[in-house]
């Protein structure tokens, strides 16, 4: 099928909008928004879009059908005031036939209605609307069926796949055949022809198959991610009447006690959990938003990501198969027992069939994805019923795709609480033992789990290490072609032992434990990776995993809080400290790491939270701070490291976790570190250096040209002139944009009052962020502008 982009000239609630699109960003938070600290105070609402397009009389005996890849959530579709469809979930793609309810040779209304006005119905922020693509299908009535192509690795040593070619509105009377072409750029270098007698399946629908051998094929994995192209053509005679093309990796998983292969090579998952927001633009999903949170996480020395609770969008898979990172795709955050009042446990029973398959279907040919889970920190397991269905999923799953594991995110404390009715979660009632008004008031979310981990600590990794537990969980885990661990670590050593056919992972851990965590997963060869919460911050979940010099705790924290900050990546896509601690402990950095936990607040006494180990960033730039006092971190794989400040030695100490802390007073200039081996000889020196002289608004974008209908990142800053940014010299900022239209512009400040929509915010650390969409040809001109000073740079367009 003729696939096209049908994102533009949309309205909603009868204003022009870019699709994607999300609404609820857009809305006016409040303290007593219904859905809490959870949707970072966003308001819900119902949202109606419309589309006007004229079909041609030519395609009346065509094939017509739209895609939605994500509408969040309770989606009905019209076409000229008639429904046609409806979706519950809002992260799930679906295909509406149109052709049968078209007038054609006019114009027609397609109308979309995303009901997101009960809220809570989440523990994170979900946006609002059709926040991802729109596109439409045509292709005459005998075509390639939607996501009818599947491609799969037989063998690597030859290369050898099996391509599969479902077909629909297959005239039994007559003789088809499918031409199936693999193409390296463009270059064909297989081809094979396969005959279809529709008479022999007896229905309008058949399949047609071929296995290709490609003895000179390149492999794809996270080093080299080689990417081909399958192109499936349905021909009838000399005429061709569909023609589909599929990217694909020659890829093939194993996994056994003995670790994870890819490619029979040995693999260590390296990953990080991520929401589905893209920061300022809310939850709107554009390509170049997912691909460069990819290649950022990626440059950090990730080479997995965790699709945090729901099924990631399309542009994010296709940036992991492009740029080489692994993908565990989840199905859902909850169940049949509902975690809030108004989430997907509403629909559960009635679509988590249909939803999971959706998922499947539309993953098979990305080879990125490795491992599909059923979900996360479910309870439901500890009883007959969710064991039941448990074992069902996993079977929907593997009738759909064999060739990848299923697991599931399993906090094996909060099951066994659940077996002794002492569940977190209580059909959207959160159960806690406090009596206080104001967290009976913020019965939804996160709140009780947050809370029980606030002051468990990091003592709920041995939540799940007693016999009781581990004979409660054990028949669901076993059911899992692998084991995923939410704070379970405390098990990691004993599952050898105890389950010996068991292989487990970290499906969530703290990100301060990746060195005992990563010297597991080193010693023990049933343990294949971890995924540290989270790997890039995001809405909603306010200020769990934030250090506050305001007070307070880190669960439920009030407005005007909108970030979880729990992300060793801010929202923006800078790396702070922690993140490249992880790079040491992982080897990707030989480098030392200086990190410095900020200097302007001397005396105050820091709220921590226990989803962060410090909130040190790199940088030694914080004017008007002589004197004061901060904790400089070291990472680096040495045996010591000597810290030096302006040249004097504050001291020596030895890498203990590849770390050392000094107590230094700040003094600006330059701030050096040098690691040296047992030997005494050095390995590796890094330095931070202080902004200097007139501080200016940097203004620079993170591409000089770009394609008309694109999106373009800009980096806005606060810099001294030698072009370091000066981290305590904050200062509202106005953006405009000539020639453009500003999207969204803000900081990775986690408490805020401000909006991304308006053009105004205040940095953050010195730091800032617009991003840019690109209507038409020509330039665009972006300007900042602040109290003593301005800056602007100006982007092709072409």
């Amino acid at each position: 099928m003729k696939k096209a982009a049908f994102t533009e000239n949309w309205t909603c609630n009868g204003t022009s909008v870019i699709v994607p699109h999300d609404a609820m960003i857009h809305e006016k938070r409040t303290a007593d928004a219904a859905g809490g600290s959870a949707h970072g105070y966003f308001p819900g609402g119902i949202y109606t879009y419309e589309k006007k397009f004229f079909i041609p009389a030519e395609w009346k005996e065509k094939y017509l059908a739209v895609e939605f890849e994500g509408v969040y959530k309770n989606a009905e579709v019209f076409l000229n005031g008639k429904k046609l469809y409806e979706r519950p979930y809002g992260y799930v793609p679906f295909l509406v036939r149109l052709d049968e309810n078209a007038n054609y040779g006019e114009e027609n209304l397609l109308t979309v209605i995303a009901d997101n006005s009960k809220l809570p119905n989440s523990r994170w922020y979900t946006g609002s609307g059709i926040y991802r693509p729109v596109n439409l299908y045509l292709s005459e009535r005998t075509h390639i069926s939607y996501q009818g192509v599947k491609i799969t690795t037989l063998s690597c040593k030859p290369a050898k796949i099996r391509i599969e070619g479902k077909l629909e509105g297959i005239d039994s009377a007559k003789e088809y055949g499918v031409r199936m072409q693999i193409q390296d750029g463009e270059t064909t270098i297989a081809e094979k022809f396969v005959k279809v007698n529709a008479a022999q399946s007896g229905n309008e629908k058949a399949t047609a198959v071929a296995e290709i051998e490609l003895p000179e094929a390149r492999l794809w994995d996270e080093e080299s991610p080689n990417l081909y192209l399958a192109k499936i053509i349905l021909e009838e005679g000399e005429k061709i009447l569909d023609t589909a093309e599929e990217r694909f990796g020659i890829r093939k998983l194993s996994w056994s006690t003995k670790g994870f292969f890819v490619n029979g090579k040995a693999t260590l998952l390296r990953g990080g959990c991520v929401h589905h927001d893209n920061g300022i633009l809310g939850a709107a999903s554009w390509e170049k938003s997912e691909r460069r949170r990819v290649k950022i996480m990626k440059e950090d020395g990730f080479n997995a990501i965790r699709s945090s609770h729901n099924p990631a969008s399309e542009a994010m898979l296709r940036a992991c198969d492009e740029l080489g990172m692994y993908v565990m795709d989840e199905t859902f955050d909850t169940w049949y027992n509902r975690k809030n009042k108004y989430d997907y446990g509403c629909d559960f029973e009635a679509w988590w069939e249909a939803d999971t398959t959706a998922m499947v279907e539309r993953d098979y040919n990305h080879p990125s994805v490795i491992l599909y889970s059923i979900g996360n920190e479910v309870a439901e397991p500890c009883e007959k019923k969710g064991l039941q269905v448990g074992s069902a999923m996993i079977e929907c799953i593997h009738s759909h795709d064999h060739t990848r594991p299923v697991t599931c995110g399993t906090n094996l404390m909060v099951m066994g609480r659940a077996a002794k009715g002492q569940g977190i979660y209580q059909d959207g009632e959160t159960n806690t033992t406090s009596s206080s008004k104001e967290q009976k008031k913020e019965s939804n979310n996160s709140l009780a789990f947050n809370i029980m981990a606030s002051f468990i600590g990091s003592g709920m990794n041995k939540g799940g290490n007693s016999k009781k537990v581990d004979a409660i969980s054990s028949p669901f885990l076993d059911r899992l072609d692998i084991a995923g661990y939410n704070y379970g670590s405390g098990r990691y050593p004993l599952e050898g032992k105890a389950h010996p056919e068991r292989i487990v992972f970290g499906s969530e851990t703290f990100p301060q434990d990746i060195w005992k965590n990563w010297k597991m997963v080193k010693e023990y060869p049933y343990l294949i990776g971890d995924f540290m919460w989270t790997a890039w911050d995001y809405l909603g979940e306010a200020g769990i995993g934030a250090w506050s010099y305001t007070g307070g705790m880190p669960f439920n924290r009030p407005y005007p809080w909108l970030l979880g900050g729990a992300g060793v990546i801010n929202i923006l896509g800078n790396p702070d400290a922690s993140c490249r601690y992880a790079a040491v402990i992982w080897e990707k950095n030989s480098k030392p790491v200086i990190g410095v936990r900020p200097a302007n607040h001397p005396g105050v006494r820091v709220s921590k939270s226990v989803w962060r180990g410090t909130n040190a960033i790199e940088s030694w730039s914080w004017s008007g701070c002589e004197g004061n006092k901060t904790i400089v971190e070291v990472y680096g794989n040495g045996a010591t490291v000597k810290l030096y400040l302006n040249n004097k030695l504050i001291g020596k100490k030895k890498l203990k976790q590849c770390k050392a802390l000094f107590s230094v007073k700040y003094k600006s200039g330059s701030l050096c570190a040098i690691q040296y081996d047992a030997q005494e000889k050095e390995i590796g020196r890094s330095r931070l250096l202080s902004a200097e002289g007139e501080k200016r608004i940097s203004v620079c974008p993170e591409e000089k040209q770009v394609k008309a209908g694109d999106i373009v990142y800009v980096d806005i800053s606060v810099k001294g002139a030698n072009g370091i940014v000066e981290s305590a010299a904050d200062e509202q900022l106005n953006c405009r944009v000539k020639g453009g239209v500003l999207l969204g512009f803000g900081s990775a400040d986690p408490c805020t009052t401000e909006a991304y929509d308006t053009g105004k915010f205040k940095t953050y650390y010195g730091r800032a962020q617009a991003v840019v969409y690109t209507p038409e040809t020509g330039t665009i001109r972006v300007e900042a502008e602040g109290e003593h000073s301005r800056g602007e740079a100006v982007i092709e367009v072409v």
